[in-house]
């Protein structure tokens, strides 16, 4: 008789666990529902996305999914939008330094350099924004001089990140630099009658910085120095970042 109570009991088991379990429809406004289920099934949930929908079905006891939903309100938030300012400025001993003047609002950053850099003159070559939202890739290109094939300024980022007390931008993999034109001439292709004509050729030369950065809102920041056209005449960027409305 006390096997069969206990056979019995085994048997109902099961299917006093599924009466115990419980299935919620979360609507996804802002993040991934796919990403989300992955995270949120660490709470002991079953999780089903649908990326059309913008939904997910989790499935569990009731104390796993109200675990899962406050979860899913610090992951479902809508994204900040930031704005990025590369400031590209030259530092050189040449009298004949290009740019124009350096303006008042990064100052205090060029009498920093000028501690550790003692070049004689500091000259702004650019000045690039990105306008962008948290967990979004942004580029941005500027044209230095009128030329055929002229110098140009980039600015790009994969992704940023707001820390959770809104103070700190994390900026991931951030290239800020120049591409120059380099020309080449071949002056030994034959033309039309065996006459002599010259081919040009036109490479662009990249330099600058690649790297990923933890900014404070409203900070100005050196983020990189390489050298430019020799070690005598060097680029500096200078990165400011804050949250916008």
């Amino acid at each position: 008789m006390k096997r069969l109570i206990l056979a019995a009991l085994l048997i109902a088991a099961p299917v006093f666990a599924q009466e115990d379990q419980t299935k919620k429809l979360i609507k996804i406004q802002y993040a991934d529902p796919i990403a989300v289920a992955n995270m949120i099934r660490v709470f002991g949930v079953g999780a089903m996305a649908n990326n059309e929908m913008k939904a997910i079905t989790i499935t569990g006891k009731a104390n796993e999914i109200a675990a899962a939903e406050a979860a899913i309100k610090q992951l479902d938030v809508a994204p900040k939008n930031i704005e990025l300012v590369v400031y590209f400025v030259v530092g050189s001993d040449r009298p004949d330094l290009a740019g124009t003047a350096v303006p008042t609002d990064v100052r205090d950053v060029i009498a920093q350099l000028k501690s550790t850099f003692t070049f004689k003159d500091y000259r702004m070559l650019d000045t690039l924004t990105l306008r962008t939202r948290t967990g979004s890739s942004a580029e941005t290109t500027g044209i230095l001089d009128n030329r055929t094939n002229p110098r140009l300024s980039l600015f790009s980022i994969r992704n940023t990140t707001v820390s959770q007390d809104g103070t700190t931008i994390r900026i991931d993999r951030i290239h800020a630099g120049l591409r120059i034109p380099i020309v080449h001439r071949d002056v030994n292709t034959k033309g039309g009658l065996g006459s002599i004509a010259t081919q040009t050729k036109v490479d662009y030369m990249n330099t600058g910085i690649d790297q990923d950065i933890d900014v404070k809102e409203g900070q100005k920041v050196v983020v990189g120095r390489s050298s430019l056209e020799g070690p005598e005449k060097a680029l500096f960027l200078i990165l400011t970042a804050k949250v916008i409305q």
